[in-house]
């Protein structure tokens, strides 16, 4: 499978290290390009987490960039807001990273904290363990009143 599952407690090593599970390493590895970095951090702009992208993904996500006058504000923006509290890191032997500082601090992930590697399908996040509980049982409570527009043309898999 090719997305990010679950929600994995690991702790930081001595060195401040901390490793990336490895159902994540392997999905990273399966989408990773050549010449790219392996994945990359950046802040949630709406939580208290931090977001994992593997390149690609990272790449579709700044491409409505491209559809702006890059002299403009709006542009200026958004590749401040993007790009400029991200950072590419490849993983050690081990699979571990080390996260820059200010990310954990956006987290509120202590440094001998243990964290809590969280699948979200195309990126994972990493939270400080009782927050990312409590976002949990959140999405949980407010996911009942989510309503789904049935499928259209027999795209259900049932008969049209």
């Amino acid at each position: 499978m090719s997305v990010f599952l679950g929600t994995h407690e690991n702790r930081f090593d001595a060195k401040g290290r901390v490793s990336i599970p490895a159902g994540f390493r392997t999905v990273l590895k399966t989408q990773h390009t050549e010449g790219d970095s392996l994945v990359i951090l950046r802040p949630s702009h709406t939580m208290p987490c931090i977001e994992a992208w593997p390149a690609g993904a990272f790449s579709r996500l700044t491409q409505p960039l491209d559809r702006l006058d890059m002299f403009s504000d709006e542009h200026d923006d958004l590749a401040a807001a993007l790009y400029a509290d991200a950072y590419p890191l490849d993983p050690d032997r081990e699979g571990r990273i080390i996260i820059p500082d200010f990310l954990r601090e956006h987290a509120g992930i202590t440094e001998s904290a243990v964290v809590a590697f969280m699948g979200v399908g195309r990126t994972f996040q990493i939270w400080e363990p009782e927050a990312a509980r409590q976002r949990r049982e959140d999405a949980r409570q407010r996911s009942r009143r989510i309503s789904i527009p049935a499928a259209r043309d027999g795209q259900d898999g049932g008969a049209a």
